[in-house]
This record gives structure tokens, sequence and C-alpha cells, in this order.
């Protein structure tokens, strides 16, 4: 089964550690340092139908610096997206942070980054992803 895998950091270094850690696991990963450049974003309802997701997992910093990770979460899932497995980054979380995220439904993963956890992570998520699914095409 493709995978497919959205990370968004503003930090070079942790966007080519994950893009290579899932890039190993088989995933097609796409990377920005920041979600104002990911056509997600930009869009005003979801446009998965159904049974289609426009990605299996999403991993967010929460402090880039144009942007706040679990608000653009927050505004994804409020859009319609039914992408169930968020994650969260961060080396700092505030209560409130964990509240919100942990309303979510998001993993959360204190930086610096333990990949044994985020592969743990990936591993749950994958065991639970529906093999009739199909991955939106972005055009």
């Amino acid at each position: 089964m493709n995978r497919r895998i959205v990370i968004f950091d503003d930090d070079h270094l942790i966007r080519f550690a994950l893009w290579d850690l899932f890039d190993r696991r088989g995933y097609s990963v796409f990377t920005f340092p920041d979600p104002g450049l990911c056509p997600l974003y930009i869009i005003e309802r979801c446009l998965c139908p159904p049974d289609t997701r426009c990605a299996d997992l999403i991993v967010s910093d929460m402090n880039m610096t144009c942007s706040n990770g679990l608000d653009f979460i927050e505004e994804l899932i409020q859009k319609g997206c039914r992408q169930p497995h968020f994650a969260l980054m961060s080396g700092d979380f505030s209560d409130e942070d964990i509240q919100r995220a942990v309303k979510l439904g998001c993993a959360l993963f204190t930086k610096p980054l333990d990949f044994t956890k985020v592969s743990e992570w990936a591993d749950s998520a994958e065991k639970v992803i529906s093999p009739g699914r199909r991955l939106y095409e972005w055009h």
C-alpha cells in the first residue's frame, strides 16, 4: 500500500530527518517549512471524497516562524479534514497546548525528537489505515 505523510517544520534539518525516516518506511513524503506553502492551507473545505485522504499522517511543528501548527491542524479539522493521524512537535508545549492537542487527537512529540517514539506512532497508525482508502491526487 502506498502511504503519504505531510510534514511541516521551519527547521530544514528536522524536515530532512523526518523525510528520511518516512522515505525509508516507503512513504511519499511532502515537506513544507510553513503550512502557508501547502495546498491544504488555501482550501476552504476538504476536497477529499469519503473514501479518500489527503495524507495518512500529518506532522507539524508547533511554533514555526510564520505559523502555529496547532492552529493549522485545528483549521484543517474545521474545514472537514477526516485524516485521523495528526502529530505535533515542540521543544516547549504549554499546558493549554497539550489540552487543545489532546482534544483534537494529536500525538505529541517533544524536541529533540525521539525517532523511536515517532516510529512507534507510525506503526500504530499503519495498523488502522484502511486498505481500501485512496489518496487524493494533488494537482
